[in-house]
């Protein structure tokens, strides 16, 4: 079991470390801008733009006087879209340069990097995610710069030592601040290039004004070269590009050379771009990949959250508008009071005792006009369930027959074919021995096989503790769930499942199908689609109503629906092959499991998950107001539910809370059990800890029950509810 969690819990770590390396590397880049000019004094006023540690804790430049050179860099990069066009124009007129690249840029568009290694332009580091060092805390400033590095050295074998810091221009705009944090990144060997000339073009101010803000420079007039900043991505960049041959064409005429930022700088080539050794490029391959992987992942789990919306929505739709035509149906059928044929309520136990007086009470207590004998078959209980049923033979006095058969603990589907072998009647009605029967429930269940097509008819499951909030919540989840889909399910002639809980069979269905068969943990399932793939029609009577025990806690929840997942891949994989079958209903049971039973639950994680990653990395707004959407149209979808089995609407308070838990751990159980199925490993049918707490809601059965626990005694049941 443990090995299970791991791995789950690895397959979920991996999934949201992608969603984070995605949203850090591609959601977190900070917008094009350069600094303006400093408030005070900047502590780099008068020195040269390319900048190094001094050995005393501060920054200097040795950098010589440009004259008429021009280093053109370019910053925010790579960028698809702009930068091959910037490169393309700068190879035509032989102008090297140096570009400042953003590593999560180059790690999305590594070509791009490539391609400008290869064309001889030189590279330099622009941060992670185009982040203000200055207000970084120093390792993370630090590992903005080497991942950057990393991404550049795994493409091209290099690692850039030039380090221009964001949101820079000129050594006059920076702040105590600034060169502080600058300093510290100095100090471990790189050099910080800032600028000379600020072209402002990420502002799109228009060509003419790019061009002034380069050319009506005073110190260009007067010959003075030096480093020019510009941009090649980071936003719309048509203006750089238009004004990027005029500006080359201009600074020639005037008598200017172009070179890289480090000739300028009066440093060699091989110290501004060092050969990375071969751990260095591993590791930034390495990165590359993973960072590539991540991107990839997150794109397939943005289309899947997209599926899964529609398909949820549709559902909803669907489940809707078929609920409301089943209605309909079920209406237009008429009541035969004559129709009563005889019926044999069989009953699995182990280990009931808590429950089952008070589940015997109510079928014995049952308004059916015709014969009905009651078989409760004893499944080696270990405590006193074979004694309570006994005692209840004794003082049982009325029409209906009550017997009690005892086996050796075998499992439910022996107890349920013992109980078939021992029965008399054609109509064959299952109930769980926690699972207490409406006075009408077994004659309402019985009428719908006046239709001698129908082989099966799944009665409507009602959960009888909904005073707690986990019960609530499965109280909502059976009514949304459960009982809608139903409904839609026997319109469209699709239903999966007649519950082991309250289902009704013909006896000649079952001996075609062989029985109860105990090849799966979800033998109602089972059965359900044998009973389909034999031919028979499968309803649902959504008056005749059970009220059954839901579990208590997490665990007993989590336990329950663990069975339940593995036991439905168990029946799916059983009935592949009717995929292909000329059976369509049968076909439409088993693909309504695969996807909405398991594809969708496996899926629909996926939105939560992505809800969190659009507050951290998106607008907040259109997350927020989708997620309520979602909720209000559950809550509408809820209360037509809740008004068509006719449940009060109090319990709809905790339905938004039920998106937080609820739903969380009934999506995990169907991934424990894919794993478990997918390793070959098994699950036990494990018995349900019972606590005897069923309340039934509004009725005469309430009432009943009530006298009798307050009397506490056989005797005050109403004459003829318990026969010998």
């Amino acid at each position: 079991m443990w090995g299970r969690r791991l791995l789950l819990g690895l397959g979920i770590g991996m999934v949201v470390l992608m969603l984070l390396v995605d949203g850090i590397t591609t959601k977190t880049v900070g917008a094009s801008s350069t600094g303006g000019p400093s408030a005070g004094v900047s502590p780099l006023a008068g020195e040269r733009p390319v900048l190094v540690y001094n050995g005393h804790g501060g920054l200097v430049s040795h950098q010589p006087a440009p004259g008429r050179r021009i280093a053109l860099t370019f910053d925010d990069g790579p960028s698809p879209e702009w930068t091959p066009k910037i490169a393309a124009i700068l190879m035509a007129e032989h102008v090297p340069a140096t570009f400042f690249e953003v590593g999560s840029q180059v790690v999305r568009h590594p070509e791009l990097t490539s391609m400008l290694h290869g064309d001889g332009f030189q590279l330099g580091n622009h941060t992670f995610t185009h982040a203000d060092l200055s207000q970084l805390p120093r390792w993370e400033a630090r590992l903005q710069v080497s991942l950057t590095e990393s991404a550049i050295a795994g493409i091209t074998g290099i690692r850039p030592r030039l380090l221009r810091p964001p949101y820079s221009s000129t050594t006059s705009a920076a702040t105590p601040v600034q060169a502080r944090a600058w300093t510290a990144l100095a100090a471990s060997g790189h050099m910080i290039a800032l600028a000379n000339y600020d072209t402002e073009d990420w502002r799109r101010p228009g060509v003419a004004r790019i061009l002034a803000n380069i050319l009506s420079q005073p110190s260009i007039r007067h010959g003075v070269g030096g480093i020019v900043l510009m941009h090649d991505a980071g936003g719309d960049r048509s203006q750089t590009v238009a004004a990027l041959p005029k500006l080359i064409a201009a600074l020639r005429a005037r008598g200017f050379r172009f070179v890289t930022v480090s000739e300028i700088a009066g440093i060699p080539a091989s110290q501004a771009q060092v050969p990375a050794s071969a751990a260095q490029r591993l590791r930034g391959r390495a990165f590359e990949v993973m960072l590539a992987l991540a991107g990839i992942v997150t794109s397939i789990l943005t289309w899947l959250v997209m599926g899964v919306t529609v398909t949820v929505g549709v559902r909803m739709l669907a489940a809707l508008t078929l609920a409301r035509a089943h209605r309909r149906r079920v209406r237009s059928l008429r009541f035969d009071p004559s129709f009563a044929p005889a019926v044999s309520v069989v009953v699995p136990a182990y280990n009931e005792a808590l429950g089952i007086e008070r589940s015997l009470r109510s079928l014995v207590g049952s308004r059916y006009p015709g014969r009905m004998e009651l078989i409760v078959v004893d499944d080696g209980s270990t405590d006193e369930t074979a004694t309570i049923v006994e005692q209840l033979i004794r003082e049982h006095r009325g029409p209906a027959e009550l017997r009690l058969l005892r086996q050796p603990n075998a499992g439910k589907a022996a107890a349920l074919n013992r109980a078939l072998t021992a029965s008399r009647y054609e109509i064959i009605v299952t109930v769980d021995a926690d699972t207490v029967f409406e006075p009408d429930t077994i004659a309402l269940l019985v009428q719908r096989f006046s239709d001698r097509r129908v082989g099966a008819v799944s009665g409507n499951t009602k959960v009888g503790n909904r005073r707690g909030l986990i019960g609530r919540w499965q109280h909502i989840e059976y009514v949304m769930g459960f009982n809608l889909d139903r409904r839609a399910y026997e319109v469209l002639g699709s239903t999966p499942t007649v519950p082991g809980a309250i289902g009704a069979f013909r006896r000649q269905a079952l001996a075609q199908i062989g029985g109860v068969s105990g090849a799966t943990l979800a033998e109602d399932t089972d059965i359900t689609l044998d009973i389909g793939r034999a031919g028979w029609l499968v309803v649902y009577e959504s008056r005749a109503r059970g009220w059954t025990e839901a579990p208590t806690t997490l665990r007993a929840f989590y336990r329950q629906r663990s069975r339940w997942a593995y036991g439905t891949i168990q029946s799916m994989w059983k009935h592949r092959r009717v995929l292909v079958a000329a059976n369509q209903g049968s076909a439409r049971a088993v693909v309504t499991l695969i996807v909405f039973q398991m594809l969708l639950p496996l899926c629909a994680p996926l939105i939560d998950l992505f809800a969190i990653y659009g507050l951290i990395f998106l607008q907040p707004l259109p997350i927020v107001a989708f997620w309520g959407a979602f909720n209000l149209f559950q809550m509408a979808l809820a209360i037509v539910a809740f008004r068509l089995d006719g449940e009060p609407m109090g319990p709809l308070w905790a339905l938004p809370l039920q998106q937080f838990l609820h739903r969380q751990v009934s999506y995990l159980v169907v991934y424990d059990a894919v794993i478990t199925a997918l390793l070959g490993g098994a699950l036990h049918w494990q018995h349900s800890q019972r606590t005897g707490h069923i309340q039934v809601i509004g009725g005469e059965l309430e009432r009943q029950a009530v006298e009798a626990d307050q009397a506490g005694a056989l005797e005050h049941q109403p004459a003829g509810a318990i026969r010998a």
